[in-house]
């Protein structure tokens, strides 16, 4: 308790001289800066997944070929979810004496459970929200349909045994842009007609639905029990497995916004060690009085912990209670750009930011303080004795500790790995380049002005400083050029992915004579003269010999990819929005026609690994090759893509029709009804309500990345502020006896300006180089986009570091200049 209490008697007479200034702003950005960070990345994950949830009509969705158990509804209605259930099957209506094959959809009164129903009277007219489906009675034909039998309200369609009024035009069903590739256009009925219908005998092909919603942990609880009591024939979705396109574009929105976060706790680190250095260096006098006067290492050790402690837990709690007000700003700042409300805040976000705050101290600020115990007592006498602060062991201490916060705070192994890596490779080459640069500039000192010799002096003496400031500088500007400059190109590059002119229709089921008449159709009508992709169906048999079954696979992903046929293709050339991670791609005249390229999340799903051979049968045929190459594909470009390829000349090529996407402008819509009645046998698929929603996601986590990254903003700018200060006792003391020996105010000034100003121009020309590697690997390696040299990288740096950090310099140089020498000096020498 008394240590305590003389803890707290150091902490308050500091704070009064003002030495824990910087410490205490460092550790409160960082913790603000984490604290809003997390608060309001995890609101921004949760709301997006659940409008992701849309895509489903629901939170959690159980589709199965048989009856759903009733148990399963009734435990779910007693865990305090809503519930909804509907039955898809394949079927041929009649009307107008016209028959046509449609999907028919029998949903009961609480469909959809997520998302909204949208009907119109006709095809193109006003689109309305409906409360519920149709009534018993009723049907709905989507406007494929209505197109193909021209249908409208009031008209009667013959299903099975029933017939059903025609009430209104299915424009849109939340969970059909979920289910993209069906062979028939919609039938949205009553779950109550269907059974009057005659059509659910023995033999009938359905699928039985149970939707259900309600709060994440219920949903979370349910499905965990749910998944021990299904069986093969069942599948679970939710809203992030339910589209690769929509679940691609939220994992790149993770990533955009883990590494704000991840930028944000290493320059936190930066600016506290250094403030924390400085603290130290500030104190081996009054500890080296201390031990003379009796005081153990232990004593020393235990007093400065606990001011550092006392003073991190005050800064942790106002950082945390910034932080969670800011993140809060930040909801309201982006109210109204969600369909839904921003989840209210939790408590996480500030034991998150806490916790942050305390290994920020343990791993940065601690190591330095700790090393006043070595203080010897004969410093009163021989002021050159002190030990080493950042020592060896210090230095792989905070290491550590950055390492793991970076692990911690990713979450993604490759992304923690990567940004680990780069920030290691960064120091290095700043610390490397920083000394190189010093060392040349010793010989530009002669036969320049005094106040030039003089700055130059001071940086090629302090060398050891200079570098550290550098480094300091470096980081400081760097994080400046990647928030601005490189995050604009990444947000930008992430975009661009989703061109407006992005393909928005599909063509399927074309056969090989259609393919040409198609094209000519399409050209004519202003469409242009899209790609056409061969598809033949195969099922995959056997990898390595070895059977596959679903009952191999406890993924219920890898279950269901088993039962059903592959769409497979074959392709000369990688297209654009493709990347080999693993082996070669086959592009030349003597590559062998058998191998299978694989996409790489199926093949982690089902354990196909690089070299496998696998089997897929296609039409009774077996086709065994090896897998030549595994590919990440950016499935959010809405372009045709498939899992598995061949070369041109193994695949059966008169198994085959084909597909093509492209962009289908509002204008040219009724050109799609005219193409359906002249090719009435192929599939017309608008993803538009899809594509909608993965640019929702793009354009709303760029503008969260906007408002995230200012925090980590802020933490660069106390970088460069604690840089700043580093150095100001031993420029205040050199200042002193300059003007002892009678310099002036005038040369004082120009001499720091030369400092600061060469320091400035070295930092900027070093963090434009590292910004430019840091965001080549971001924009390639990690969210895979097209990587366009920024010259403005360049000019922007040199231009941040040689005016912002002379300015700087300057200004913190006024209690230099305003100090009077005999003060300094006195001060120095006490």
């Amino acid at each position: 308790m008394k240590s305590f209490q003389i803890s707290w008697r150091l902490l308050r007479r500091h704070w009064a001289a003002g030495e824990l200034l910087v410490l205490l702003m460092a550790l409160v950005i960082g913790v603000a800066a984490m604290t809003a960070v997390g608060g309001f990345t995890d609101r921004i994950r949760l709301v997006l997944t659940q409008e992701a949830s849309e895509l489903l009509a629901s939170d959690l969705a159980l589709s199965s070929k048989k009856e759903i158990d009733s148990a399963w509804k009734l435990q779910a209605e007693a865990s305090g979810l809503k519930t909804a259930r509907f039955t898809e099957l394949r079927s041929v209506i009649v009307a107008h004496d016209q028959p046509q094959l449609v999907e028919a959809k029998a949903v009961d009164s609480s469909y959809p459970l997520r998302g909204e129903l949208r009907i119109s009277m006709q095809p193109d007219s006003a689109i309305v929200v409906a409360q519920s489906g149709p009534r018993p009675g009723e049907a709905w034909p989507d406007v494929m349909l209505a197109g193909r039998l021209n249908l409208k309200p009031g008209d009667t369609v013959q299903f099975g045994t029933i017939n059903l009024l025609v009430s209104a035009i299915l424009q849109y069903e939340p969970d059909r842009a979920g289910s993209v590739f069906n062979i028939a256009p919609r039938l949205l009925i009553n779950h109550d007609d269907l059974s009057r219908s005659g059509l659910l005998g023995p033999a009938s092909l359905k699928e039985e639905n149970l939707l259900l919603a309600g709060s994440r942990a219920d949903i979370e609880q349910y499905r965990q029990w749910l998944e021990s009591r299904i069986g093969p024939a069942d599948t679970l979705l939710t809203g992030r497995n339910a589209r690769p396109e929509l679940n691609s574009a939220l994992q790149r929105a993770e990533q955009f916004l883990g590494l704000a976060a991840l930028v944000a706790v290493l320059l936190a680190g930066v600016a506290i060690a250094m403030a924390a250095h400085r603290h130290a260096r500030r104190h081996f006098d009054a500890v080296a009085v201390m031990r003379c006067m009796g005081a153990s290492s232990h004593d020393v050790l235990t007093l400065f912990s606990t001011e550092l402690l006392i003073l991190g837990t005050v800064a942790s709690a106002f950082g945390c209670a910034l932080g969670y007000l800011a993140q809060e700003v930040l909801a309201q700042l982006l109210h109204g750009l969600f369909s839904q409300t921003l989840p209210l805040p939790t408590l996480r976000p500030i034991l998150f930011g806490f916790s942050i705050g305390l290994i920020l101290l343990l791993g940065f600020a601690l190591p330095p303080v700790a090393s006043l115990r070595k203080v010897p007592p004969l410093r009163v006498l021989r002021r050159d004795l002190a030990p080493d602060i950042a020592g060896r062991g210090a230095k792989v201490f905070a290491i550590s500790v950055a390492l793991l916060l970076c692990a911690w705070q990713a979450g993604e192994v490759v992304l923690a790995t990567m940004v680990i890596a780069g920030a290691v490779s960064t120091v290095l080459l700043l610390a490397a380049s920083a000394s190189l640069l010093v060392r040349l500039l010793a010989s530009f000192r002669k036969g320049s002005a005094v106040s030039w010799r003089y700055g130059i002096s001071n940086l090629h003496r302090r060398s050891g400083s200079t570098v550290i400031q550098v480094v300091a500088f470096g980081l400081g500007i760097m994080a400046m050029l990647l928030l601005t400059l490189v995050r604009t190109d990444l947000v930008e590059n992430w975009q661009r992915q989703l061109p407006p002119d992005a393909p928005n229709t599909f063509l399927v089921n074309v056969q090989q004579d259609q393919v040409e008449p198609i094209r000519s159709f399409l050209s004519r009508a202003g469409v242009g003269t899209p790609l056409f992709h061969p598809m033949v169906k195969g099922r995959l048999l056997a990898i390595n010999e070895r059977k596959v079954t679903p009952e191999d696979y406890q993924q219920e992903r890898a279950r269901r990819l088993v039962e059903r046929e592959f769409n497979l293709s074959w392709t000369p050339t990688l297209d654009a929005d493709n990347h080999v991670v693993k082996g070669s791609w086959w592009d030349g005249p003597d590559k062998p026609a058998m191998q299978w390229s694989v996409e790489e999340q199926l093949a982690n799903t089902l354990g196909i690994n690089f070299g496998d051979r696998i089997v897929f049968d296609v039409a009774g045929q077996l086709y065994n090759a090896e897998v030549s190459s595994l590919r990440k594909v950016s499935w959010d470009s809405f372009r045709v893509n498939f899992f598995v390829t061949s070369p041109p000349g193994y695949l059966p090529k008169e198994q085959a029709s084909y597909i093509t996407a492209f962009h289908l402008p509002h204008q040219l819509h009724r050109s799609s009804g005219e193409l359906l009645q002249q090719f009435p046998t192929i599939t017309l698929i608008n993803v538009e309500e899809v594509m909608q929603r993965v640019r929702g996601v793009i354009s709303r986590v760029a503008m969260a990345v906007e408002f995230v990254f200012l925090f980590t903003l802020l933490a660069g700018f106390t970088v460069l502020f604690a840089a700043m200060q580093s150095s100001q006792d031993e420029r205040m003391r050199e200042v002193a006896i300059l003007r002892t020996l009678g310099a002036g105010n005038a040369t004082v000034r120009s001499a720091l300006l030369t400092e600061f100003g060469t320091m400035g121009v070295l930092s900027g020309l070093l963090a434009a180089l590292a910004a430019t590697v840091v965001a080549w690997v971001l924009t390639i390696e990690v969210f895979q986009l097209e990587w366009v040299f920024n010259t403005t990288i360049w000019w922007a740096g040199l231009l941040a570091g040689g005016i912002i950090i002379p300015l700087a310099g300057l200004i913190s140089a006024r209690q230099v200049l305003n100090t009077p020498p005999l003060l300094v000096l006195r001060r120095h020498e006490g």
